[in-house]
C-alpha cells in the first residue's frame, strides 16, 4: 500500500518540477536576448561610419594619431597634416635656436669655401625632422633634400644612408648637422663612401662630430676627399667640431 501512495506522489511532482524548470529556461532566455540586443546597440552607436580612407593629405602614420577603437579608425584616422605640423615646429624655442645657430656658425664657412650658394643642390644626412633642412631654406638654397631611416614629411624623405637613392655627382654638398649620423651609423665607412659617390666632383661634405672623437679617424673614413676646414660651432646648446671635406672624385659605379 505505501509503495503505490509513494509512486503517486512521485508522479504528481513531476509535471510541476517540468513547469519549474521550463520557467528557468524561458527567464534565461529573455535575460540572453536582452544582454545581445544591449551590445548590438552599444557596437551600433560607437562604430565608425565608414571605413572609406581620409583624404591623402590628412592621413598619416598610424604613430602619429591616437590609439584607434577600431579597425576603420585604424585605416583613415585624421590627423594634423604635414604643414600644420611644420609651422608648429617653426615656432617652437628648440627649433628657432637650432636654424639661428646653423645660420651663424655654419653656411658662413661653407658659402666662404665655394660649398654654398643660392644654386647649390645640398643633400642632408640624417636630417630627423628637418631644421636643417628648412634652415638652408631659409637661407635662400632652393634644391634640398633631407633624408633619414624615418621620413618627415614635408621636409624629409626616407632613404637608407648607406645605400643612397641617387645618381653619382647629384649634389653639391653633402651636409650633416647630428654628430650620430657618422658615429651612430651601422657601417660608417659605408656611409663615407656613399657621400663621396653623391657628391660631385670638387663639392663638400661637411658632417657635425662629437668632440670627442678623433677627426683624423673620421676623415679615414673618407677615401676620395680631403679635409679642406675644421671648425668648433656650437648647436642647439652643445659643441660639436664640423669636419669640411672636399670631393676629389665620385664613384659612378651602379648599386
Amino acid at each position: 500500500m505505501r509503495a503505490i501512495q509513494s509512486e503517486a506522489s512521485t508522479a504528481s511532482s513531476s509535471p510541476a518540477m517540468d513547469r519549474r524548470t521550463q520557467r528557468l529556461v524561458v527567464r534565461v532566455s529573455v535575460a540572453l536576448a536582452a544582454l545581445a540586443t544591449l551590445s548590438l546597440l552599444y557596437l551600433l552607436r560607437h562604430a565608425s561610419a565608414s571605413c572609406f580612407p581620409a583624404p591623402r593629405s590628412l592621413a598619416l602614420t598610424l604613430s602619429l594619431a591616437p590609439f584607434p577603437r577600431n579597425s576603420c579608425d585604424a585605416a583613415s584616422r585624421r590627423v594634423v597634416p604635414p604643414d600644420h605640423r611644420l609651422a608648429k615646429l617653426r615656432v617652437s624655442p628648440r627649433w628657432r635656436r637650432r636654424t639661428a645657430a646653423l645660420a651663424a656658425s655654419a653656411f658662413p664657412t661653407l658659402r666662404g669655401l665655394g660649398f654654398l650658394a643660392a644654386p647649390s643642390r645640398v643633400l642632408c644626412l640624417a636630417a630627423g625632422d628637418g631644421h636643417a633642412v628648412d634652415a638652408l631654406h631659409a637661407a635662400g638654397v632652393g634644391d634640398v633634400t633631407g633624408i633619414d631611416l624615418v621620413d618627415f614629411p614635408p621636409l624629409v624623405r626616407r632613404a637608407d644612408p648607406h645605400r643612397l637613392p641617387f645618381s653619382g655627382g647629384a649634389f653639391d654638398l653633402v651636409f650633416s648637422d647630428d654628430p650620430s649620423a657618422i658615429s651612430g651609423a651601422l657601417f660608417p665607412s659605408r656611409l663615407a663612401a656613399e657621400a663621396e659617390r653623391a657628391v660631385r666632383h670638387g663639392g663638400g661634405i661637411a658632417l657635425a662630430v662629437d668632440r670627442g672623437i678623433e677627426t683624423a679617424a673620421v676623415a679615414a673614413l673618407f677615401k676620395r676627399s680631403r679635409i679642406v676646414d675644421v671648425k668648433d660651432v656650437t648647436l642647439d646648446g652643445s659643441q660639436v667640431r664640423l669636419l669640411i671635406l672636399q670631393s676629389n672624385g665620385t664613384i659612378s659605379t651602379p648599386h
